[in-house]
């Protein structure tokens, strides 16, 4: 018989963005698979949590308090560790607004996060990766975003459509490395940087609309599918979108 393996006992993983929302819950399942988890964030007391919760249900978790926008500081951070097996580039941000109200410093807020620092970050971790040579997989957190438009969410749009670009690209260069490239696209998922949205009135009911699904993400929707990207379920599987909007994008 054929059985997909998502076992990822032996394997190191680096988790951006995992003090919380998404960060934390794609953590948290790599853990639970057998992965040993670095997570890294600003908020050190956070990801200090997150490795004793993980550490009180058997698995294995250190902590790497970093600003991603410090490009430099990442990269030296990497190169004095051992190489990683995985990397779930998830550090985002989002400032919704008309065009007409974004300013620069919108808009260096959101691609400095998304995109500057996410290309960086890969490119560190890919680094490691190579000089390994044992092959890896790379999961760049997008969005549905990615692949549609939305009203007020110019920036956001742009930087996930960049990084849907950047990593086709990337799965091209590293291939024949055996570093995988792909990204997770999410619809809205239930977090603390979507709640404030989701609170407002008549927004959650617009999202319904369009998710053919009829409810509102959670943070469990993504987490078994990085689990999945992280393994060898998904061996042949690079410079893809696995899409995780309840059929937003279908139509």
């Amino acid at each position: 018989m054929i059985a997909a393996s998502f076992d990822l006992t032996g394997k190191r993983a680096l988790v951006t963005g995992a003090g919380r929302g998404i960060g934390r819950g794609v953590a948290e399942a790599l853990a639970s698979a057998g992965a040993e988890v670095t997570l890294c964030a600003r908020s050190g007391g956070e990801i200090a949590a997150v490795a004793e919760t993980i550490s009180k249900g058997g698995g294995r978790a250190e902590t790497l308090t970093l600003d991603v926008t410090d490009t430099r500081g990442f990269a030296d951070a990497l190169a004095a560790r051992p190489a990683f097996d995985i990397f779930v580039n998830n550090a985002g941000t989002n400032r919704p607004k008309p065009l007409a109200e974004v300013s620069e410093e919108d808009f260096d807020a959101v691609i400095g996060l998304n995109l500057r620092a996410a290309v960086f970050a890969a490119q560190a971790v890919a680094r490691g990766m190579a000089k390994a040579g044992r092959g890896g997989s790379i999961i760049n957190m997008s969005s549905q975003m990615g692949h549609v438009g939305a009203a007020n969410r110019t920036l956001y749009c742009a930087s996930k459509w960049a990084i849907e670009g950047f990593t086709k690209a990337l799965a091209v260069e590293l291939g024949p490395q055996r570093i995988r490239v792909n990204t997770i696209c999410p619809t809205f998922i239930e977090t603390p940087m979507t709640r404030p949205f989701l609170e407002k009135p008549g927004f959650r009911e617009e999202v319904l609309k369009k998710i053919k699904l009829g409810r509102i993400g959670q943070i469990e929707d993504i987490a078994g599918a990085a689990v999945f990207l992280a393994s060898d379920a998904s061996a042949l599987m690079t410079g893809s979108a696995l899409m995780l909007d309840g059929g937003w994008t279908a139509d």
